[in-house]
């Protein structure tokens, strides 16, 4: 095994589409960072196999500001030392601890249940409030990419990319200079920390969530277009966790020896 570089940024997303957050320290697990995506809006619009509201359709949605109203309940499961040091299944907080408010773009502050707050992200089409302890993730429980990716783009694009366009839990800062130095590692496992371990499943194929600019939602359709033309839709990757822990940024991360599959 090799340190391969460290932990640029922890980040969740409370509700799914919205403004994320940065974390001084998260604890990963099997069903993800803890915290994230806890909550989503399902639409009566969407099909079945996808229901969920998104900035796609909504792309104010990526201005509301989520909050957990107990911050220090939604930090890490209620038995956090006994989950780290013999492993004991994580204990999440009840769900009506982990309550969250939303700042609108104009500054309100709503309550996730608030019909108003629904009213605003959609007044043609009925919302569903879903809550979870597992995360609403699109694919796989933990996404990953590294800055030398986002940067390369960049390059490639004659611009600077915000890399909060990926929506990322973990952003990797590698030694290797070059981006997408993370593709080769799918079928591998990485060790972050003294006792992380993620499993990297398969490459993150991109959709125009990258194409919106984080804090005004106007899109850049060039930035999705490069991904497609260039690296097969693809850009980071997608994990699973085999040994839960805390994460925190600065922290090494080791390429482990092996093939998992």
């Amino acid at each position: 095994m090799s340190i391969v570089g460290s932990v640029d940024s922890v980040w969740r997303y409370p509700v799914k589409s919205m403004r994320g957050e940065a974390l001084d320290q998260a604890f990963v697990g099997f069903s993800g960072v803890y915290g994230d995506r806890l909550f989503a809006f399902q639409s009566a619009a969407k099909s079945k196999g996808f229901p969920w509201l998104t900035a796609r359709e909504q792309r104010e949605m990526l201005r509301y500001q989520p909050r957990f109203r107990h911050p220090e309940l939604a930090h890490m499961p209620l038995n956090c030392a006994e989950a780290e040091k013999v492993g004991a299944t994580a204990v999440f907080a009840d769900i009506a601890d982990l309550v969250v408010d939303v700042e609108t773009p104009d500054g309100d502050v709503l309550a996730i249940d608030d019909l108003a707050l629904h009213q605003r992200l959609s007044s043609e089409q009925a919302l569903t409030l879903i809550r979870s302890h597992r995360a609403l993730t699109d694919c796989s429980p933990v996404s990953l990419i590294s800055l030398q990716t986002v940067h390369q783009l960049g390059q490639e694009l004659g611009t600077t990319i915000d890399s909060r366009r990926f929506r990322a839990n973990l952003y990797l800062n590698l030694e290797a200079e070059g981006g997408f130095v993370e593709d080769a590692w799918v079928g591998r496992s990485l060790r972050i920390g003294p006792r992380v371990v993620i499993a990297l499943l398969a490459r993150d194929a991109r959709c125009a969530m990258i194409t919106f600019d984080p804090d005004t939602g106007v899109s850049d359709p060039g930035i999705l277009r490069q991904v497609a033309q260039g690296h097969e839709s693809r850009a980071g990757v997608y994990g699973a966790v085999l040994v839960e822990g805390l994460v925190s940024p600065g922290e090494t991360i080791e390429l482990l020896d092996g093939v998992i599959f």
